[in-house]
């Protein structure tokens, strides 16, 4: 489990097919602040939400932890998308006792989004995101959503048919401590739904 709250932004360092070269390798250089200036220190079979996927540590070094990743995971996710240079949000598993302040993230990815536009609005920045309306109908009002494994408040939702606009603010700490900083109109992020709206919804559907 995670919370959203992005403590480290990496870097792909490489990428490299493995198998029937479906599924990928990617090893990730650490921002080297916070907890990720000592790779030796992550352990192997680690949880680590990768841009809101959780993957598992399978090797690691002083500056740098590599990660394996299934087809599925590659098709679904922006995971695909990652190339050299492509910058990536980190976020350490939970441990017992940790404060929860963000909300509570699995690292299971619900589906992609595609940012549509990005406003300047007083101090920070507005950001919208548009996805397909089965997906969307999770999102709420002043609800809880992780984009790119980042927990934030939705501020407004439109739906328009076949399709689910949201939009989110955005405030200079979390672009600059982000791969916020990094991201363009057009480009594709990661959706992780609230986990109690999935469930509402299931016992809605069955009420």
């Amino acid at each position: 489990m995670f919370t959203g709250l992005i403590s480290g932004v990496g870097t792909i360092r490489s990428v490299t097919p493995i198998g029937d070269g479906r599924d990928a390798r990617f090893t990730i250089a650490l921002p080297g602040q916070g907890e990720w200036t000592d790779g030796e220190s992550i352990k192997l079979g680690a949880s680590i939400a990768c841009s809101g996927c959780c993957l598992t540590v399978i090797e690691r070094g002083a500056d740098f932890f590599t990660v394996e990743v299934s087809a599925e995971s590659l098709s679904l996710t922006t995971l695909g998308q990652w190339q050299e240079g492509s910058k990536i949000n980190l976020e350490a598993s939970l441990k017992l006792g940790d404060e929860l302040g963000g909300h509570l993230v699995s690292g299971h990815v619900d589906g992609l989004a595609t940012i549509t536009a990005k406003t300047p609005e007083n101090g920070s920045t507005r950001w919208q995101f548009t996805l397909p309306r089965e997906l969307g109908r999770f999102i709420a009002p002043k609800g809880s959503v992780a984009v790119n494994g980042v927990s934030l408040t939705v501020n407004e939702v439109i739906d328009t048919g076949q399709t689910t606009t949201f939009g989110v603010n955005i405030i200079p700490h979390t672009a600059e401590n982000t791969n916020f900083f990094t991201l363009e109109i057009g480009q594709n992020v990661n959706i992780e739904i609230d986990m109690l709206a999935r469930y509402v919804a299931r016992l809605k559907e069955h009420a």
